[in-house]
């Protein structure tokens, strides 16, 4: 594994992980599309609880961003049984993480939900899609512990094929649970849940096959199984913390965000819902430039390569703004164009009804980009207090301007939106200042 700072080079590692980080994207916008075609209700409740699952998948994939740092800085060092040491921790705390996650599923999820949740059709909707998707946790997060393998030590190709055979099977799927086609049992909301489930089974099972013939790999003693190993497992913790934080909050706040919309009815929760489904697919390039920029960084920093790192950050940037620019475009100039097959001529109000919060949408994504690749950066040179510090002082500003606006006589959707935009700016302005000082 060789990496420069060229756009190449940031494109090879980070374009496969753009794919890759969108799994659960592409898991919760088809059982929306689904269930938006079944009824107005299921479409609402899965705005609701796709927001909280992903959510749990973000606490998976931000402890694996920890692993996979390790991986790459132990891959640039040229360590690389130390690199297949790291996964293995990775793996470990993972499998862990995912036994906590399924209790609370099952034993804490109901209490949640009812805090939440006023509407009693959208509350036991809910819980009928988690009955069955909660067991995807362990396929799942053994998942991002082979993405984080393959992205540490830069060869993330497979990882493109396993969610494109992912989106397929929850596609088949989906129609087949949801309406009870092709013999299937019709089970609405709780098929999406499984459809999505099995899908993640699947692809996991075929990623573990892949591994096992991959001969690329032997360099990193992957059939050697260590021993559980506190000193690396408290380093991932240590690293990931940050990372999983500001998925969390990010994602909290929305999945809190829809609990307030709830409150104004299923209506507007179906026009927050749409405006979700856009956020999903346009944020995914963010999402895989930052992962791909823990990578490279990390593997500039196991060469001591700090002085490209600035460099490589807007290099970045840049590359991940156009990308997000030609994607966002389109729904920006010609929403009608672009959404009207998806939603048909009943639900068409929508576009109008959500056009506002599109545009604030295009704002957030502008700043979402340097912000969270540059705290990236931050992470992955390993200033992970003072990145938390960051993450802490703006998620608290943050998520008073949500309570503000929402409770308000004079807020709005597009205006509770837009606070996202303060609060990236905030995390770029802060982390750009501590990069210039540390490197």
């Amino acid at each position: 594994m060789v990496l420069g700072t060229s756009y190449r080079d940031i494109s090879r590692v980070s374009l496969p992980i753009i794919v890759g980080s969108a799994a659960q994207n592409v898991i919760a916008l088809t059982d929306s599309v689904f269930l938006y075609y079944r009824s107005e209700e299921d479409f609402a409740a899965i705005g609701f609880v796709a927001t909280f699952y992903i959510i749990v998948a973000a606490i998976g994939f931000g402890f694996s961003r920890g692993g996979q740092i390790l991986i790459a800085r132990k891959a640039g060092a040229k360590d690389y049984a130390a690199a297949g040491r790291s996964f293995y921790s990775t793996l470990y705390f993972e499998l862990a993480l995912a036994g906590v996650m399924f209790l609370f599923m099952t034993f804490g999820i109901y209490w949640l939900f009812a805090a939440l949740v006023d509407s009693d059709d959208i509350f036991y909707r809910s819980l009928e899609y988690m009955s069955t998707r909660k067991y995807g946790v362990f396929a799942s997060y053994v998942g991002v512990a082979l993405v984080a393998m393959y992205t540490g030590i830069a060869r993330p190709n497979f990882i493109v094929f396993v969610t494109l055979l992912l989106a397929a099977i929850n596609i088949v799927l989906n129609r087949a649970l949801i309406f009870g086609e092709w013999g299937f049992p019709e089970m609405g909301i709780a098929g999406a849940g499984l459809a999505s489930t099995i899908a993640e089974y699947i692809s996991t099972a075929v990623f573990l096959v892949y591994m096992v013939f991959d001969r690329k790999n032997r360099i990193y003693q992957l059939f050697r199984l260590p021993p559980w190993d506190r000193k690396i497992i408290r380093q991932i913790v240590k690293v990931s913390v940050p990372i999983v934080a500001m998925s969390v909050v990010g994602l909290g706040s929305s999945f809190v965000f829809f609990g307030l919309i709830e409150n104004f009815g299923e209506k507007a929760l179906a026009e927050a819902n749409l405006v979700r489904i856009a956020y999903l697919i346009l944020a995914i390039p963010c999402w895989g430039f930052s992962s791909g920029t823990n990578t490279i960084i990390s593997y500039f920093v196991g060469r001591g390569r700090f002085k490209a790192i600035i460099p490589l950050l807007w290099k970045t940037s840049y590359l991940c703004l156009a990308i997000t620019v030609a994607m966002a475009l389109p729904l920006l100039l010609f929403p009608n164009e672009v959404l009207y097959p998806l939603l048909g001529d009943e639900r068409a109000y929508l576009i109008d009804a959500a056009y506002p919060t599109l545009v604030v949408l295009f704002g957030i994504l502008i700043v979402f980009t340097f912000g969270s690749i540059f705290f990236n950066g931050l992470i992955g040179i390993g200033a992970t207090t003072k990145a938390m510090r960051i993450q802490v002082a703006a998620s608290l500003g943050y998520t008073s301007l949500i309570f503000l606006v929402v409770y308000s006589s004079w807020g709005s959707l597009p205006l509770a939106w837009g606070m996202e935009i303060i609060y990236w700016s905030v995390i770029f302005f802060f982390t750009f200042r501590l990069l210039k000082k540390q490197v």
